[in-house]
């Protein structure tokens, strides 16, 4: 595996070292000591694989708190999204900076999530898949979420958005609006 830093700290896009012959190819996409040899949480409690019939389906942006936080590695097995995490740890130096990247199949690319990071994406294509990697178990109670659109967040998604959860639609703004600056 290749680890391909980001502009903040911790967070990393990990690409995949292919060993190619004539049958195709073989890569490792997870492994405990490479991951903590880069200084990643290399714990994997639970797996999830999010399906989704249209381009445009906005899923996020979720994160939990303590005792539950939980580091994600995300990755497209069919289809394309862009996938877009935000720095929600305190006294971080990037809190509320975000970092994207386009995940896809084809590029087979996985993105490394910290613990304290909301997290969520837009699907490119229909019938798109992401499977996701999870250090802690989901835990109702200390689920928490960001708005997509919020504008304290200025997060750039690429299509208008197709579908999206009630839920996710209706996490709260970091600051209302006409609050003063």
């Amino acid at each position: 595996m290749k680890f391909i830093d980001t502009p903040i700290d911790g967070v990393a896009i990990v690409e995949l070292e292919e060993r190619r012959d004539d049958r195709g190819f073989f890569a490792r996409s997870f492994c405990q000591d490479e991951f903590a040899a880069h200084g990643l949480l290399p714990e994997v409690v639970q797996c999830n694989l999010s399906y989704n019939h249209r381009a445009g389906t906005l899923r996020g942006m979720h994160f939990q708190l303590e005792p539950a936080t939980e580091a994600k590695l995300v990755r497209c097995i069919s289809g394309a999204i862009v996938d877009i995490i935000v720095d929600l740890r305190p006294g971080s130096p990037t809190y509320r900076q975000h970092v994207a990247v386009e995940l896809s199949a084809a590029n087979r690319r996985s993105f490394y999530v910290p613990p304290m990071f909301a997290h969520g994406f837009q699907t490119l294509v229909d019938n798109t898949e992401v499977l996701y990697q999870v250090s802690e178990r989901y835990t109702p109670g200390q689920e928490r979420g960001l708005r997509y659109d919020d504008p304290a967040l200025g997060l750039s998604w690429p299509l208008p958005v197709s579908a999206i959860s009630d839920k996710d639609a209706s996490w709260p703004l970091l600051e209302p609006v006409g609050a003063p600056a």
